[in-house]
């Protein structure tokens, strides 16, 4: 097990926070510290949320694993299966036509086709 050490409440892989110390914030105006306090702000200001969305994927995959289990041995229907999917929320109907539009943008992600934006169809 990593060395773990509390900072700002948390408690931080010792190489997480030299690399934060020593490598990510380096020619920033943040400090270490600061970045740290942030982050713990962020991450209390979302715990309950962050708890319950982890408690319905749990519920979810605890639904599916139990279609699967009482339908093993059968061939798989696609269609009961994407109902099911669709009956439980994990598929939700496809919303409304939308557009987003974006100002300062990095070229990096605006311009540039890299990984980051690879979609598997």
């Amino acid at each position: 097990m990593s060395a773990r050490v509390e900072i700002a409440g948390l408690q931080v892989d010792q190489e997480l926070a030299d690399f934060v110390a020593n490598e990510a914030v380096k020619g920033t105006d943040v400090t270490a510290d600061a970045f740290w306090a942030a982050m713990a702000d962020v991450l209390n200001a979302h715990r309950d949320t962050n708890k319950a969305l982890l408690e319905k994927r749990d519920a979810l995959q605890a639904d599916i694993d139990a279609w699967h289990k009482a339908r093993r041995g059968t061939p798989h229907d696609a269609a009961a299966y994407k109902a099911f999917l669709e009956e439980i929320g994990y598929l939700v109907p496809e919303g409304a036509e939308f557009q987003i539009d974006t100002q300062n943008v990095d070229d990096e992600i605006a311009v540039q086709a890299g990984p980051q934006l690879v979609v598997p169809v």
